[in-house]
């Protein structure tokens, strides 16, 4: 299991368990230890009254003790004793305890009773109940971690369920993201919690940008269709005006360009509507690029060069693959500076300009439509690339967007299917 694994929400909840786990254990460790060492002292230290007590009374009829208690001179008790008894004398009382205490093996407990001019003094061993107080500490310990090898793993697998159903929701935010508006989440399951309502919410969202994005591209394509036949009038009546002065040409390059604008429009409605489908045929490219260039008429023979090396004969849709090249040839020529450069290499085609470079949105987000990016790109109304890259993608292609290390921008289509 790599490590971005334990990084998931499942593994996040298993270690917030786990440190609850730990807290509570360690909470509940601490007062047992100390409830148990209270304990323990306290029995000691009535252990040792006691035994204080029949030795004053002992003492007081004969005049003498027997072991385990002994009758000291002042001066010959431990120094942490004569000070306790010392401090409890200044107080009005005549007894005192020590614990005495020299890891790894010397526990006692230590008691004082002044009488006359003697101090009875009795030492308890306190040793097995310090052991037995270490093993507590290590019985904590075992459970503690015990219990965490049973209810980490208990805690994955009670989040499995909940994990799913993110790791579900997040593939099909994918894929509507990729461009599959039909996808939806769904409700699998009972329940209803914030899951549910997280995935309803995304499914409503994805239902109202199809309908959004239908209706943009039915008007995108009623607009086409209904400024075709004007166009069609207008093209008929400009190429009947009988004078060929500057007048003239202005009028034809308008309206060729607006026909050219018409048919992208047209062009992009069938791709966003996924009608477009490929016919395949073997094309070989090497001659079959150099064909589309010299027919182009996209600059001059001087300004676009063609570098071939290696060139393969794929299994594609041949006017497909011209539309792109034409437009990326156009675009370079149009957006970018001479010479332009056509290479072909195995089944790859890459297209560079020597001008400023695509701008780094378009190089972020890809080509979008009615978009030309920095000014420096020149003008236009930027659906050359979207038609492009819509083709790429009814071939199965794809199409590719970056600037040369040394200047100018580079778009290249990848053929990777279908080589022979």
């Amino acid at each position: 299991m790599s490590l971005s694994a334990f990084r998931t929400l499942r593994w996040k909840i298993a270690a917030l368990t786990a440190v609850a786990c730990c807290a509570v254990a360690g909470v509940i460790g601490v007062l047992v230890r100390d409830a148990v060492h209270d304990r323990g002292m306290n029995a000691m230290r009535e252990q040792v009254d006691d035994r204080l007590l029949a030795a004053e009374k002992e003492y007081a009829r004969t005049g003498r003790v027997e072991l385990p208690v002994d009758a000291r001179a002042p001066e010959e008790l431990p120094a942490p004793l004569a000070r306790s008894l010392a401090a409890e004398q200044s107080q009005g009382w005549n007894k005192a305890l020590w614990y005495d205490v020299d890891p790894p093996n010397w526990y006692w407990m230590w008691g004082a009773a002044a009488v006359g001019d003697r101090v009875l003094v009795v030492r308890v061993d306190m040793s097995r109940e310090e052991r037995n107080r270490q093993l507590l500490d290590r019985r904590i310990l075992i459970s503690l971690f015990t219990s965490l090898a049973v209810v980490v793993p208990l805690a994955a697998l009670a989040t499995e369920p909940v994990h799913r159903r993110l790791r579900y929701g997040a593939r099909t935010a994918r894929v509507i993201a990729d461009g599959d508006l039909d996808a939806r989440i769904g409700r699998p399951g009972r329940a209803r919690d914030e899951i549910t309502e997280m995935s309803a919410a995304v499914d409503e969202m994805a239902a109202a940008l199809q309908r959004k994005l239908e209706d943009e591209r039915r008007f995108t394509a009623d607009v086409a269709h209904e400024l075709r036949t004007p166009l069609m009038g207008l093209a008929t009546a400009a190429g009947l005006l009988g004078e060929d002065d500057e007048a003239t040409a202005l009028v034809r390059d308008r309206v060729r360009a607006l026909t050219a604008l018409v048919e992208d429009l047209l062009e992009i409605s069938r791709l966003d509507a996924g009608v477009e489908r490929a016919r395949l045929d073997r094309v070989p490219l090497a001659e079959f690029v150099e064909d589309v260039v010299r027919r182009s008429g996209a600059g001059s023979p001087a300004d676009t060069r063609i570098t071939v090396r290696d060139a393969a004969v794929v299994e594609t849709d041949p006017r497909r693959v011209e539309r792109i090249v034409v437009n990326l040839v156009a675009n370079a020529h149009r957006h970018g500076a001479t010479p332009v450069e056509v290479t072909v290499t195995g089944t790859r085609i890459a297209v560079r300009d020597h001008g400023p470079g695509f701008p780094a949105a378009l190089l972020e987000h890809g080509p979008r439509r009615f978009l030309t990016g920095a000014s420096e790109r020149g003008r236009g109304h930027g659906l050359g690339l979207t038609v492009a890259e819509g083709q790429a993608r009814v071939l199965g292609a794809r199409l590719t967007f970056e600037n040369a290390p040394d200047g100018g921008a580079v778009a290249t289509l990848h053929l990777t299917s279908g080589t022979l």
